[in-house]
């Protein structure tokens, strides 16, 4: 990059990206579609995992649970480690570690194994994550070419969550049950070799110590509350989980404070409160509340209610995943004519008139009623999340990108936590409210029970019954459960009007062009294409 500022009030003009840039984008968007995938592949594993490892039931949920845990747990650690020591650096150690423990996963040999491997996928993840996103606030100089780099970054999450259930599901076909985890190999090695080639290094000049307590209190704080969310959602809400909400707000007050005293604080708490920052990762927030929350229903009814297998619901997901993938563009064309707020709102407004367009759907519906729905809210979400990622780190110096990009993706690992919570439960108070008084009444009463469990219970134990009463059962319980979709679908519209008004309340009040942040912060690491454009010297 040249020793140019970044663009002020439009006296400068900011260095374009070359293709070397744009290469290096690509390898920046292979690991979030990795570490997405990794959050999906493995439901349609656990028939196959089970019957090889026969993991407990606990052992089960945490086979599920800790890459999640994990992952949360230690983003903003990573994020403050990776502005000392190096995104690139720390984006290299993360592409190793996530392809050894992606071994380890695929040949364990017990439920423990697996365990121990998916809490350092996690690990892995967590460092992947904020080095991404904080290198494209460093190669990515023009405002244009930013919101452009940061939407199709954004959009490989989607992309990674459309795909995972298409390709493990193709994979457990032809192979055995760890091939889902080998499929990370290939890419790992892949980006090995060309970070060092395309990705420029860059970290804070000036970023002090490195604050052990306060790693270990944001990984007390985040964990014990993700846990209670996610607890929250599969309705086993109990005292242990409202103790371990309670420590994890305790503790939170005393990593806060803690940052408040520290001359060099892991984060700055300020950004919060900031109205750039601060309200971004608000807005931000809610957008992931509705695309995780939502999520589990669009899922179970196509394989539950409809009865399609796992990939070929997964292949009927990728429709709306094809629509968001226009999103990002259309955000950035539009944010260039008016102000990005109003864009912002205007997606949240989209995504309102998505989920009302769900409440047509009934359990005997065509599958193109909820595609419908489902990909006109992801797409009004998607616009917002695309804009809203880039005005949030357009607001932060370049050389705490890191910890701040690791602060927005915990705020977004709280928004799906919570969006399981609430939408979750929502929408199984109703589906077990629906079955409450509609069962047969000489039902025995252990099928009765399994069938309040969940849907997918309900259609397993009504096959032990006579014809006729089993196709009562299944009816009543897919009638219950798309009610219950309804209900979740109106309450994430709710939120969304929320979003819609904050939006524009909130990020209207800035300046229609971000104000770039000056620091001393210098990148290198990579000669730049034609000679014009070196690493930056601020």
């Amino acid at each position: 990059m040249t020793n140019q500022q970044s663009t002020t009030s439009g006296a400068h003009a900011a260095p374009k990206a070359g293709a070397r840039e744009w290469l290096g984008l690509g390898v920046l968007v292979l690991p979030l579609v990795i570490v997405s995938m990794d959050t999906s592949v493995l439901y349609f594993a656990v028939p196959f995992l089970s019957a090889d490892l026969l993991p407990s039931t606990d052992q089960q949920l945490w086979i599920f649970d800790i890459y999640g845990f994990i992952l949360a747990g230690l983003l903003m650690t990573m994020g403050s480690l990776a502005d000392r020591i190096g995104r690139r650096k720390l984006l290299i150690i993360g592409i190793v570690a996530f392809g050894l423990a992606s071994v380890g996963a695929a040949y364990a040999n017990s439920a423990g194994q697996l365990i121990l491997a998916r809490a350092l996928l996690g690990i892995g993840g967590a460092t992947l994550m904020p080095s991404t996103r904080a290198l494209i606030l460093n190669i990515f100089r023009d405002e244009k070419e930013r919101t452009a780099a940061v939407g199709i970054w954004t959009a490989g999450t989607g992309l990674g969550v459309a795909i995972g259930p298409v390709v493990s599901g193709l994979l457990l076909d032809h192979f055995w049950w760890g091939s889902v985890f080998l499929l990370n190999i290939p890419a790992m090695v892949l980006m090995l070799v060309l970070a060092p080639i395309l990705l420029p290094e860059s970290k804070d000049p000036n970023p002090g110590r490195f604050d052990l307590p306060s790693a270990i209190l944001s990984l007390g704080t985040i964990l014990p509350i993700i846990y209670a969310m996610q607890t929250l959602a599969a309705d086993k809400f109990n005292l242990g989980s409202g103790i371990a909400a309670g420590a994890g707000v305790l503790i939170g007050v005393l990593f806060i404070c803690r940052q408040r005293s520290l001359e060099t604080p892991m984060i700055d708490t300020k950004l919060l409160l900031s109205r750039g920052f601060g309200g971004s990762a608000a807005i931000n927030t809610t957008a992931m509340f509705a695309i995780v929350g939502f999520g589990i229903f669009s899922t179970q009814y196509l394989q539950s209610v409809l009865g399609l297998s796992a990939l070929s619901a997964g292949l009927w997901c990728l429709i709306p995943s094809f629509a968001v993938a226009v999103a990002g563009p259309v955000a950035a064309v539009l944010s260039q004519k008016m102000h990005r707020a109003y864009v912002i709102s205007a997606g949240f407004t989209v995504s309102i008139f998505g989920y009302a367009f769900v409440l047509l759907t009934k359990f005997d519906s065509p599958l193109w009623v909820l595609l419908t729905g489902v990909g006109v809210a992801n797409v009004g979400l998607m616009m917002a999340m695309v804009l809203v990622g880039d005005l949030a780190l357009s607001t932060v110096p370049k050389a705490k990108s890191g910890s701040a990009s690791a602060l927005l993706e915990t705020t977004q690992q709280f928004g799906g936590a919570a969006g399981m919570a609430v939408l979750g439960s929502v929408g199984f108070a109703v589906y077990r409210n629906g079955l409450a008084d509609k069962l047969p009444s000489d039902l025995p009463a252990n099928i009765a029970q399994h069938a309040r469990e969940a849907l997918g219970d309900a259609v397993a134990v009504a096959n032990q019954l006579p014809d006729g009463v089993r196709d009562t059962v299944v009816r009543i319980a897919r009638v219950a459960f798309t009610d219950g979709m309804h209900a979740a679908a109106i309450t994430a519209g709710g939120v969304m009007i929320f979003g819609a008004i904050l939006s524009a309340v909130v990020l209207g009040k800035l300046p229609k062009e971000p104000v770039p942040v000056e620091d001393g912060e210098t990148t290198s690491g990579i000669p730049q294409q034609g000679g014009d454009r070196a690493p930056a010297h601020h």
